[in-house]
């Protein structure tokens, strides 16, 4: 009697494993179809964006706000950034209210590269970053449009 309860208690157990497994197998091929090729994902998403109406090269000088050598330490030791910034908006509006913000968006250049160090300030990649965490921070200031491109037109790392 006692044999039969352990082999009950052993199918029970290998029934129970079988089980577990085959619902990691499905959840696992499920997830990975989710998540099957980033790259296809980001095609189709971004074949839903439209695209951006592109601006002649007059309406984008008239645009465009320059910022020009804002000077900062960086987070490491005796290391400052200076740089220069053509920022290109939206429209006309979204210009006046970010020259009338001017010292707002200065503020946040020099607070976010005084957080930065040199090595995540170089190259195209840190200039990528650079830029993108400027708009995310500036944008919510802006009522009367957006930043459309930053542009870093000067920089100088000591």
């Amino acid at each position: 009697m006692l044999k039969s309860r352990v082999f009950l208690l052993i199918v029970a157990i290998l029934i129970a494993i079988t089980l577990i497994l085959t619902a990691a197998f499905v959840l696992w091929n499920y997830m990975d179809k989710a998540s099957s090729n980033p790259q296809e994902q980001a095609l189709s998403s971004a074949g839903e964006v439209k695209p951006a109406k592109k601006s002649t090269p007059d309406e984008a000088k008239e645009n465009t706000v320059i910022l020009k050598d804002i000077l900062t330490n960086l987070a490491a030791n005796n290391r400052f950034i200076k740089a220069s910034f053509a920022i290109e908006m939206e429209n006309k509006k979204a210009k006046e209210e970010f020259e009338k913000l001017d010292f707002k968006m200065k503020a946040i250049i020099v607070q976010t590269l005084a957080d930065m160090t040199p090595e995540q300030v170089q190259g195209s990649k840190g200039f990528d970053n650079l830029t993108s965490v400027l708009m995310n921070k500036m944008n919510p200031l802006l009522s009367s449009g957006k930043i459309k491109q930053i542009w870093i037109t000067d920089s100088v790392l000591q």
